[in-house]
C-alpha cells in the first residue's frame, strides 16, 4: 500500500485544511493533497529482503492525489496479472506500471534476475529527482529454489463487452479559482441521478476533463476501448472500476450486473472528490 504523507516536526500526521470551520483545503492544495514522505504499508522508505526468486506484489495507491510511474533500478521487467477486476486472461510484459489513486494492481518481479547482494530501488518516474522519486528498497538475497512460472493462461478469456445499449458523455472539471468542482457542468446532488443505466446491459461513455483525474465506477466494472481515439495502454488490459484520465480522453465499456439501485462515479483524487467531483448513475 503506496501512500504520500505530510509531516509536521513532531512526526504528526499534517493536513492542509481550510480551517476549523471552513470545509476543504488551502487553495495551494485544491487540485489534490501530495506529500513529500513516500510511506509502503505505513513505513517511510522501508527496505524488504527477498530471496532471489520470484514474488508476488499486490500493489495499491493509497496516495489521496498522487500517481506513480513504478519501475525499478537496476531495471528489470514485471509481469502484469491482474488489476482492478481480478486476473487478466494473460500475463503483460511491462518495464513501467502507472498507477493512480484507488487503482490496485498485481504483479511478478523475478529477483533471480539480479546477482545476490543486489540492492533494487522500486522507483517514481513521475517524480525521478523529487522526495517522492524512491519508493522502497529491495535487498536480493541468494537465489533459490523456484520451480514456479507465469501461466500464458491465468483464466478463460475475458468476455467481449458487447454493442453498447447507450452511449454517453462525462466532462470532470476541477474547478479552479472559486468556481465548484463539476462534471458535466453540474455539481453534485444526492438526490439526482445523471444516468439511468438498465441492469444487464453495457454502455460506452467517453469521458475527458482536466488536467488529470482517476475516475472510479461503483458497481459497474469496465474496459477501457481507447485513449484520445487510440488504442488503449497494455496496462490497461482487462476489467477495471479505476482509470487514470491524463489529458484526452478514454472510452469505456461500462457492464452494469448484479444490483439494481443509486451508485456514484466520481475522481478518485480525495480532495476532487471531497469537492464533490461526483454523479449519481442509477442502475433501472
Amino acid at each position: 500500500m503506496i501512500a504520500d504523507r505530510l509531516f509536521e516536526a513532531d512526526g504528526s500526521f499534517h493536513y492542509p485544511a481550510a480551517g476549523a470551520h471552513q470545509p476543504g483545503v488551502r487553495a495551494v492544495h485544491l487540485d489534490g493533497v501530495r506529500g513529500d514522505t513516500v510511506l509502503v504499508n505505513g513505513a517511510p522508505w522501508p527496505v524488504a529482503a527477498v530471496d532471489g526468486a520470484r514474488h508476488r506484489l499486490r500493489i495499491l495507491n493509497a496516495s489521496n492525489a498522487r500517481s506513480y510511474e513504478l519501475g525499478f533500478d537496476p531495471p528489470v521487467s514485471l509481469d502484469l496479472i491482474g488489476s482492478d477486476g481480478g486476473l487478466l486472461d494473460r500475463p503483460i510484459e511491462l518495464a513501467k506500471l502507472v498507477i493512480a489513486p484507488g487503482e490496485r494492481y498485481d504483479v511478478i518481479v523475478d529477483f533471480g534476475r539480479y546477482p545476490p547482494g543486489t540492492a533494487v530501488t522500486l522507483v517514481n518516474g513521475f517524480d525521478k529527482d523529487g522526495p517522492t522519486g524512491r519508493i522502497m528498497r529491495f535487498d536480493v538475497g541468494g537465489r533459490v529454489a523456484d520451480d514456479s512460472e507465469v501461466p500464458p493462461v491465468l483464466v478463460p478469456a475475458l468476455d467481449e463487452p458487447g454493442d453498447p445499449a447507450e452511449r454517453r458523455n462525462f466532462r470532470f472539471l476541477a474547478g479552479q479559482g472559486g468556481l465548484p468542482a463539476t462534471i458535466n457542468a453540474r455539481t453534485f446532488r444526492m438526490d439526482r441521478a445523471d444516468a439511468t443505466p438498465r441492469l444487464g446491459t453495457t454502455e460506452h461513455w467517453l469521458v475527458s476533463g482536466d488536467p488529470e483525474h482517476p475516475i472510479h465506477v461503483h458497481l459497474g466494472q469496465f474496459r477501457v476501448l481507447e485513449r484520445s481515439g487510440g488504442p488503449p495502454d497494455p496496462q490497461d488490459h482487462g476489467w477495471k472500476d479505476t482509470v487514470l484520465l491524463r489529458g484526452g480522453t478514454v472510452l469505456l465499456a461500462v457492464r452494469f450486473a448484479g444490483h439494481r439501485g443509486r451508485y456514484v462515479m466520481h475522481c478518485h483524487n480525495l480532495e476532487h472528490e471531497d469537492m464533490m467531483m461526483m454523479t449519481n448513475i442509477e442502475v433501472i
